[in-house]
């Protein structure tokens, strides 16, 4: 079809229209002869600007851009999980087979296999009412998900006729529905949503059930609602990949999106190697079962980086619409917030702070505010959580991104390189973090993991402030001239840092402990802790009390107790009144 837009101009992923146009804000266009994907960002009277999402080198003034009038959208339906997709939907592994190594330009694949037939069971009958969301089908996607087949948010009607169950493509009809103006739709497998707008909901709920990802120094300390939002703010080599990858693997979402936002090449392929290894500890079966990869390099097209986080939470929502507890674990949003900075900069907008653009905080903001625990229109419960790593140039999180995530996030996990170079991991420093839902979470503490759990965290959060400022004195004058109650303090810390906080993900009763676990491991350690106080208060010294090894025992519990057995945490305890026994009775 011919086209009478033409390109004026070219900088960078950023070309200009001149003269009027019909085209419309947010909408998807291709542009030159090779039909790249591009969206219109900016209209004025008599010039259109629209970024590209593919590479334009080659591209020339004078060549077409086509119309879809439709804005950017992905395509939702069975077969997205196990697949690796760029940052605007476009199958990795396809685009090998059709171009090789690297992604050729205006290479046009569809993002879901439409070939591939799925056994389709159909769950309404003529004369059923549909409102938008209502599932009207549904095929088992992978061995691991049943993937439910929803009618568009946007459409309501009553169903005239449906096929009988059997084996289908995406884009085949199994059923038709009349709206409500009287027209015939065909419903098939699939749908497409815009992906800048967040897919609608019935309500959300109060974010009140933890995310439990068996890490202790998160589930202890700092936990994260599902439905809620973190930042994994830290500098290079501090650990964030490894400590998403940790959560992708045990958290207790049901589905994992992965978007690594313009990270290294060689990252990525260690992730994508990595995750096509893991073993769903679940299941038995491939983690990729219930997994969706978005990769976006950091040598590919800038503009599709900053579209890259969108995709993958349209994907996420999807899921979550099924009535699953999506998690999102985009690494990393400083990346994408500077393509952004690029895109902006192309455009001569008016930079603010280092050279981000004045909406930087509201774009953070729209992407976050997409977290939540919904009630969903089809009835159902699903959650999607959010988890962005920020990679602040020099560790410093004064920056722009990480102070605006901190604004739109009720949990930090601040990432310290001195105790990721100490080789402790996770590499969470725990007083500079925080978690604001830990009042939300109370009761469901109280209920599922022991009514003790949330005192004795406040206790060991107190034991490590305490030994914070104690080290303050300790740097000036050193340890000897403390006091045996303050050197117990500044001990019982070192347990809880070594033998609670510190933790091998390569030790298989250790990668992944359940809260039970974590709640008995913090009791034994403030039970020795309560006893020697006593024991301190008689004026036995401290090194005697050093001296009996029970302080590098508990450092070991972690490894030496499996997590099925903890009735062994009671020879623990008979250990500690046997050996404490001479001197409590002085």
């Amino acid at each position: 079809m011919p086209s009478e837009n033409v390109i004026y101009s070219i900088n960078g992923p950023v070309i200009t229209v001149k003269g009027k146009t019909e085209l419309s804000m947010m909408e998807m266009v291709y542009v030159g002869f090779d039909r790249l994907v591009g969206e219109v960002i900016g209209l004025e009277n008599n010039l259109t600007t629209i970024q590209v999402y593919e590479d334009t080198v080659g591209l020339k003034p004078g060549e077409p851009v086509y119309s879809t009038g439709s804005q950017l959208c992905v395509t939702l339906g069975p077969g997205i999980l196990s697949n690796i997709f760029d940052g605007i939907e476009r199958p990795l592994p396809a685009l090998e087979e059709k171009t090789g190594s690297f992604i050729g330009k205006g290479v046009n694949v569809p993002s879901i296999d439409e070939e591939k037939l799925w056994d389709v069971k159909i769950l309404v009958k003529p004369g059923d009412a549909l409102s938008g969301g209502a599932i009207y089908a549904q095929t088992q996607e992978t061995p691991a998900i049943l993937h439910k087949i929803m009618l568009s948010p946007l459409l309501s009607g009553t169903v005239v006729s449906v096929k009988p169950d059997g084996k289908y493509k995406v884009n085949d009809e199994i059923a038709e529905l009349k709206d409500k103006d009287g027209n015939m739709v065909s419903l098939t497998l699939c749908q497409k949503w815009p992906i800048r707008i967040p897919r609608p909901v019935e309500e959300r709920m109060p974010a009140n059930k933890p995310l439990v990802t068996g890490q202790r120094v998160i589930d202890t300390l700092f936990p994260v609602a599902k439905g809620g939002a973190a930042a994994i703010p830290g500098g290079f080599g501090t650990g964030k990949t490894m400590t998403q990858h940790q959560l992708a693997k045990w958290c207790d979402a049901d589905i994992i999106v992965y978007v690594g936002c313009g990270e290294r090449g060689n990252e990525m392929t260690q992730a994508l190697t990595e995750f096509s290894e893991l073993i769903d500890p679940r299941s038995g079966k491939p983690l990729t079962d219930r997994t969706v990869l978005i990769a976006n390099t950091s040598n590919m097209p800038v503009a599709a980086r900053e579209a890259s986080i969108y995709t993958g939470i349209t994907l996420a929502e999807y899921y979550r619409d099924m009535g699953y507890h999506t998690a999102i674990m985009a690494d990393s949003t400083s990346r994408w917030a500077e393509a952004l900075r690029e895109i902006s900069g192309r455009l001569e907008e008016m930079p603010a702070d280092e050279g981000f653009p004045a909406y930087l905080p509201s774009r953070l903001s729209e992407f976050y505010e997409r977290a939540g625990y919904m009630q969903t229109l089809s009835g159902n419960e699903g959650s999607v959580t959010i988890i962005g790593a920020v990679s602040p140039q020099g560790s410093d999180f004064s920056e722009p991104v990480t102070q605006n995530t901190k604004r739109f996030t009720r949990c930090f996990w601040a990432l310290d390189k001195s105790l990721a170079y100490a080789r402790h991991y996770p590499a969470i420093n725990w007083n500079t973090s925080y978690s604001e839902y830990i009042s939300d979470l109370e009761n469901w503490y109280y209920d599922n993991a022991g009514s003790d759990f949330m005192k004795c965290r406040n206790e060991l959060c107190a034991i490590l402030l305490e030994e914070s400022s104690l080290m303050e004195i300790v740097k000036l004058i050193g340890a000897d001239v403390l006091p045996d109650d303050q050197k117990l303090t500044i001990e019982i810390a070192r347990v809880v840092r070594v033998g609670f906080l510190q933790q091998n993900a390569f030790h298989k009763e250790d990668t992944y402990v359940p809260l039970k676990k974590q709640l008995k491991m913090m009791e034994i350690i403030l039970y020795l802790y309560h006893q020697c106080k006593k024991i301190v208060a008689k004026q036995v010294p401290m090194s005697q009390l050093i001296a009996t090894g029970l302080f590098e025992k508990l450092i070991k519990i972690k490894y030496e107790i499996p997590n099925d057995r903890l009735d062994l945490f009671d020879s623990y305890t008979k250990e500690i009144d046997e050996k404490l026994a001479v001197y409590l009775n002085k």
